[in-house]
């Protein structure tokens, strides 16, 4: 078993887990088995409770956890399905060791970091590799070297290399070299200062990953070298990515990464293949058509928010030799009508997110889809508004609200989960995690997935109000997925559309580049459809649809 740690140094945000997730596509390319893992040092048991404006989307794992948004990367880029044990927070780790010394465990002992705060980190990577399953765990440390409450997960890993042999490990240390204009020259000296800092702590780095915008010369890489004890050919530039995100693997292969990390663990290993890879970067960056997409949101502030949703959009398209241009529109802006705002639009998507701030604005933007006929997906809320919409406008039901907005609504065709009732903690207590559904026969739902059971990934505390079902359905509001008991409802469409579909379930979390999900595939290829009957419609006296034709950078 071989480890590859991965740490970053000067500030935050430098890409660590896609470097990790990037190692990993290159090293399964190369026939290893390869499992990732996320060390968080934030006090938060796990991000669940966190602010989409601080953190960034949450990741729902199978098994139920919320996690980081870096293990999607992990999963996306690369075939590991990953469960709770992959995140560990500070916060799981004080946890442990608070309820270990409440039951007596330490024996009387005296509880310190080192070593029962040490050993609870080092246990977790054990666990993932005495599974026996993998050759390389690749263990992301987040945070900023130098950060205190990081301090503990260092000093396990200087501990874990002495316990399993150095050549056994590799530290892998992700750092900036920033280009200042003023003196047009890359500077080099906080990356210095970085790894002077991680040698304070008893870690010495064997490979650097160099974030800039500008290519590294040999005399910088030669400094470099000199300076933090790393061998020149351990100096990896990691410039800007010019398209998208999925570049990175390329990028990094050309640099040597992964030949490197293979010599310097001693695995001996085949060339990569990484055609089919080429082939969907090549599809990402130059397709022969593109579609106008309009995102309906509230946290468009921070660009991670609906990071999985801009990603199986991008897969879908791909799949369709098609580009995206999102249209990001704030919810908020739509309180008082659509006004034109949709104008070019082929296709509307509303993601999901909590509570009562802009949900009028969604359901103005579900109505505008469903009467113009405009390909709709609605994700967790965006279904629900839907439902909501359709039950107002179409069926007549003037108060219909969830529970959520208005507790005291007397038309909850959206109420809270039968076992939410009565709960009073926040964190890891919505319905969690991968639950089956029943796909109906006949339906839009059955063609998309070509089967009748799906498993799909959840986080949510409300439901459709079954007691709705047959008034909503005479006007056209079917009910194509539910759990395997028929009590809850997964999955609706609309009989007289061509494609307005929603899902309680987050499809988003199983999406990856080359096997992008059924729902969000279906979806652009709707989109495509409407854009060319809008192009082709003789009664338009507008000048055909024009998109405009820019580089796909949905991550940026």
């Amino acid at each position: 078993m071989k480890y590859i740690f991965i740490t970053g140094g000067v500030i935050s945000s430098l890409g660590k887990g896609l470097t990790a997730a990037s190692l990993g596509t290159l090293l399964e390319a190369r026939g290893l088995r390869v499992v990732l893992q996320k060390f968080d040092p934030y006090l938060n048991v796990d991000p669940g409770t966190m602010n989409p404006f601080q953190h960034g989307e949450v990741y729902v794992l199978d098994d139920g956890a919320e996690t980081d948004l870096d293990l999607g990367h992990y999963e996306r880029f690369t075939n590991c399905v990953l469960s709770r044990h992959n995140n560990l927070t500070s916060g799981q780790v004080y946890e442990s060791v608070i309820l270990k010394e409440r039951r007596g465990d330490y024996l009387g002992k005296t509880v310190q970091v080192i070593p029962h705060v040490t050993d609870v980190i080092k246990g977790r990577i054990r666990e993932i590799s005495d599974e026996s399953k993998y050759d390389v765990v690749i263990t992301e440390i987040g945070g900023t070297t130098g950060d205190i409450e990081g301090l503990p997960f260092l000093e396990a890993i200087r501990q874990f290399i002495l316990e399993v042999g150095a050549p056994n490990v590799l530290n892998m240390h992700v750092t900036l070299v920033p280009y200042i204009k003023a003196a047009h020259e890359l500077k080099t000296k906080p990356t210095q200062q970085s790894v002077a800092k991680l040698r304070e702590i008893g870690l010495q780095p064997q490979v650097l990953i160099c974030r800039t915008e500008r290519m590294l010369d040999l005399d910088l890489r030669q400094k470099l070298s000199m300076f933090c004890s790393v061998a020149e050919k351990a100096v990896i530039e990691e410039r800007d990515v010019a398209h998208t995100i999925y570049e990175v693997p390329l990028t990094l292969h050309a640099e040597g990464l992964d030949q490197l990390v293979c010599d310097l663990l001693g695995l001996k290993t085949r060339q990569p293949d990484l055609a089919e890879w080429k082939n969907f970067v090549k599809r990402v960056i130059s397709p022969s058509k593109r579609v106008r997409i309009a995102v309906i949101g509230k946290y468009f502030e921070v660009r991670d928010a609906y990071k999985s949703i801009y990603e199986s959009l991008t897969h879908a398209a791909a799949s369709e030799d098609c580009g995206i241009d999102l249209e990001l529109i704030d919810a908020e802006s739509l309180q008082d009508g659509v006004d034109g705002q949709f104008k070019d639009v082929s296709g509307v998507l509303i993601p999901g997110g909590f509570g009562l701030r802009g949900v009028e604005g969604k359901i103005k933007a579900a109505r505008f889809a469903r009467e113009h006929k405009i390909p709709f997906l609605g994700l967790c809320l965006g279904m629900q508004v839907a439902t909501i919409e359709f039950a107002r406008n179409a069926c007549g039901i003037k108060d219909a609200n969830s529970t959520e907005f208005n507790k005291n609504t007397t038309e909850p065709v959206i109420s809270l989960l039968e076992e939410q009732r009565g709960v009073k903690n926040m964190g890891a207590s919505m319905r969690l995690g991968t639950w089956p559904t029943k796909i109906a026969k006949g339906t839009l739902a059955e063609k998309i997935y070509a089967s009748t059971e799906v498993m799909e990934r959840h986080r949510h505390r409300y439901e459709f109000n079954m007691k709705y079902r047959d008034q909503m359905n005479e006007k056209g509001f079917v009910i194509s997925g539910t759990s395997p008991d028929g009590t809850l409802a997964e999955l609706i469409e609309l009989r007289d559309h061509p494609y307005f579909v929603g899902c309680q379930y987050h499809p988003e979390f199983q999406s990856k580049p080359n096997k992008p999900h059924p729902l969000f595939q279906g979806f652009i290829q709707a989109c495509l459809e409407y854009q060319n009957r809008a192009t082709r419609a003789p009664s338009d006296r507008e000048s055909p649809r024009r998109v405009p034709e820019q580089e796909l950078v949905l991550q940026r």
